[in-house]
């Protein structure tokens, strides 16, 4: 059975489901990030949340009486790790209010929130909802134009919402499944395939404004299939795409990018996930380095902790219990 959520508060340690109002209530902000809960009905009020995930990745699946949930702008001002909640409505009504925005979440929609800016959460009726809570860094978009899609919902009936839609509400019935190393890359699957989704509809509303992002794309394609290659550099790049290196440089300045800076990214991010990955578990560390394109160990060590803070070996050693 899928685990559930449970904090340190002596009161929600071994609690009856399902939950009463206060229990609830410290859990929500035990399982997410710190958040206010208000509701006219505490004393009737029953709630459950049941999650699971890796160190960077949870999912978790919140079922509650009506309720209201606030992202204050003294929480805010906290300073926690920064992170996407992504919530798939699957039953019930509610409303997300953020940056000035507001959307109606019906069963089946998509929907993505920032806990690093203030936000509201309004359930007139009992509901259930899927979440899935992703560091900013995680997802290889970028974080401006992300939060210009906060309080915006996305269909889960086709296309890639669709896809995405199936996908949680699949692990949220199998939520055990994303324990230990085959969990991190359920996890990995369930972030790409949600960032895959978002690129596709920034896509949409900016390529009509923005004649170099098609190229654009067309280049970090191309960069991710040529990661391993010793020789990949802006020339190259500029090269096989028979444009200039300095037309190159210009359009990844335009998104606030560096050529440089996003290969070593990339090719960082593949590191972390080949040494989190069970299938090479057997690899030395010196060794995924090098086939990412890191000839140098101890630069490559020193990248990765400037890029995740902590060094590679930290990110085996959990992963695989060493």
């Amino acid at each position: 059975m899928p685990k559930v959520l449970r904090g340190s508060a002596p009161d929600i340690d071994t609690p009856t489901l399902p939950l009463d109002f206060a229990q609830f209530s410290a859990l929500v902000s035990q399982s997410f990030v710190p958040l206010r809960v208000r509701s006219d009905r505490q004393e009737s009020f029953r709630g459950d949340i049941r999650g699971s995930g890796t160190d960077d990745v949870h999912l978790s699946v919140v079922t509650a009486d009506r309720h209201e949930i606030q992202r204050t702008p003294e929480l805010v001002a906290r300073k926690e790790s920064c992170f996407f909640k992504l919530g798939l409505q699957l039953s019930g009504t509610g409303l997300l209010i953020q940056d000035n925005r507001e959307a109606v979440l019906r069963p089946g929609d998509l929907t993505i929130y920032d806990t690093n800016s203030p936000y509201s959460l309004v359930f007139e009726e009992r509901f259930s909802t899927v979440v899935l809570m992703v560091p900013h860094r995680l997802i290889e978009l970028p974080t401006g134009a992300l939060c210009g899609m906060t309080a915006t919902t996305v269909p889960g009936e086709h296309g890639l919402g669709r896809v995405v839609a199936r996908f949680l509400a699949d692990l949220a019935d199998e939520l055990d499944q994303l324990e230990g190393p085959v969990g991190a890359r359920l996890a990995r699957n369930a972030v790409d395939l949600v960032t895959t989704m978002y690129a596709q509809e920034l896509d949409v509303a900016r390529d009509a404004d923005n004649p170099h992002r098609p190229m654009l794309r067309r280049v970090q394609s191309y960069i991710d299939d040529q990661l391993s290659s010793p020789e990949l550099s802006p020339s190259s790049i500029a090269a096989a795409h028979f444009i200039s290196t300095r037309h190159l440089h210009a359009i990844f300045h335009e998104e606030g990018l560096t050529v440089s800076s996003w290969i070593r990214s990339r090719r960082l991010d593949r590191c972390r996930r080949e040494l989190s990955d069970p299938l090479s578990a057997q690899r030395p560390v010196g060794q995924v380095a090098m086939r990412w394109g890191f000839a140098d160990a101890a630069h490559f060590s020193r990248a990765f902790r400037a890029e995740f803070g902590e060094p590679p070996t930290a990110v085996r050693a959990r992963a695989f219990g060493a």
